[in-house]
């Protein structure tokens, strides 16, 4: 085989403004892209370290660093899981790997990958944290936008939804709470929530004591996202969400997700697919599975004041198929 070229690459892209959720803000995407070069053809791959499962930029970078010989010797996609855990390292290079088969060969990574022809899908588009009235001002701002993704995480959240629901009546409205709310606030402010047009709730309790939606009634669908990383974990949680969110970040990768996504959709629970803030190189291994998901959640791009380039293709919340010049 010949020899693969490895390079390891950090990034900071800013945000339009900031990005707020129920732990904190940020005001730029701190990312890691993987270079593979092999018979003069690139593969790319970028991953999201995350702190809130202990990733930081130096801790992946390591990771990725301390299996370089491997990866110069031409590491294949079905060995990487045995030498990297499921986090955003392996979901750089497992994206690059599929970069580069599809570059290499010629076939494109959908069909690779046995599904069907990317289309055009809508996207949600994130409102992040505020008061009542400033989420209802970005809403007013993104009124025509059909897919809000609002996120909450405090006490007045009854309040913001309202506020975005005055400002954009036609939209339709999924909220992420962000680990934020107790059982209580489930049980109190789903009625409220399901008559204001809601019709899904991300992560409403603290992964690891989320138990209790297992007895709650709650008039919204209920979608697992830090409570969920991989098929070990669809066992626990299929009798308290209906859904689960797939971030290749979380996963290690497009190769893990779509065994994923098999595995939960036989056990009944749907699927939305999304991500963390990145550019248009994390979007485009994550759209692949549009196809098979109730909601797409993949507006990286549109929250960044700039995008890399090549870049995926928005014409406001409609995303189009990742060009072959970006991946795949």
């Amino acid at each position: 085989m010949p020899q693969t070229t490895y390079r390891i690459l950090r990034e900071s892209w800013p945000i339009a403004g900031s990005f707020s959720i129920s732990r904190g803000s940020k005001t730029s995407a701190d990312i890691i892209v993987v270079e593979l070069e092999r018979a003069g053809k690139r593969g790319h791959g970028e991953c999201v370290p995350y702190g809130r499962y202990g990733e930081t930029l130096d801790q992946t970078e390591a990771a990725l660093e301390g299996i370089r010989s491997e990866m110069e010797a031409g590491l294949d996609r079905s060995s990487l899981s045995s030498i990297l855990p499921a986090g955003a390292a392996r979901n750089a290079i497992d994206c690059a790997l599929w970069d580069l088969e599809a570059k290499l060969s010629g076939t494109p990574a959908w069909r690779t990958a046995s599904l069907g022809e990317p289309q055009p899908a809508i996207t949600a588009f994130t409102i992040s944290l505020g008061t009542p009235e400033v989420m209802g001002a970005a809403a007013a701002t993104a009124h025509d936008r059909p897919l809000l993704k609002l996120k909450l995480g405090g006490d007045r959240d009854l309040e913001r939804v309202q506020a975005v629901r005055a400002a954009a009546p036609e939209a339709r409205l999924i909220v992420d709470a962000n680990e934020g709310w107790s059982p209580e606030q489930v049980e109190s402010l789903t009625p409220d929530l399901a008559r204001l047009g809601v019709e899904l709730i991300e992560q409403p309790l603290p992964a690891g004591k989320d138990e209790t939606l297992s007895e709650i009634r709650s008039a919204v669908p209920l979608c697992a996202d830090e409570s969920f990383h991989g098929a070990d974990d669809l066992a626990a949680i299929a009798g308290r969400y209906q859904m689960v969110n797939i971030k290749l970040d979380k996963t290690g990768g497009l190769t893990e997700a779509l065994r994923i996504t098999e595995a939960a959709r036989k056990m009944g629970l749907e699927i939305m697919v999304g991500c963390m803030v990145g550019t248009s190189l994390a979007m485009a291994p994550a759209a692949l599975l549009a196809g098979v998901a109730r909601y797409i959640d993949l507006d990286g791009p549109l929250l960044l004041a700039r995008d890399r380039s090549p870049g995926m293709i928005y014409e406001g919340s409609v995303m189009y198929p990742p060009p072959s010049a970006l991946w795949g």
